[in-house]
């Protein structure tokens, strides 16, 4: 029984790059269209939560809209009516409002 050299080469453990070259283009595909805009949100949003002050108007990830009263390091007093303040963790704001946004509360 006679084996070719080629066959006798891909039995024995020989590396084919040509048979990983498709994971590696869906690698650097998911990277670049998943991973990166992701990290990229990310970042903004952690820009966004460390520079809310006391006055700005932002709304929490449960829907909730206020005025910022007391701004801590950790967590935040919102005013979501006229003497109804709330604590909430700064982590927990989903967005920061224009000013003028809410009206009156």
């Amino acid at each position: 029984m006679f084996i070719a050299p080629a066959f006798a080469n891909t039995a024995v453990g020989g590396f084919d790059l040509m048979g990983f070259l498709p994971m590696i283009v869906i690698f650097v595909l998911f990277f670049f269209l998943l991973i990166r805009p992701q990290q990229k949100k990310m970042k903004e949003h952690q820009k966004m939560l460390s520079e809310i002050l006391k006055g700005d108007e932002v709304t929490t990830q449960g829907g909730i809209v206020g005025r910022v009263t007391k701004a801590g390091e950790q967590y935040l007093s919102i005013e979501i009516a006229d003497g109804v303040e709330i604590n909430v963790a700064r982590a927990a704001v989903a967005s920061k409002l224009e000013k003028g946004t809410i009206k009156s509360l």
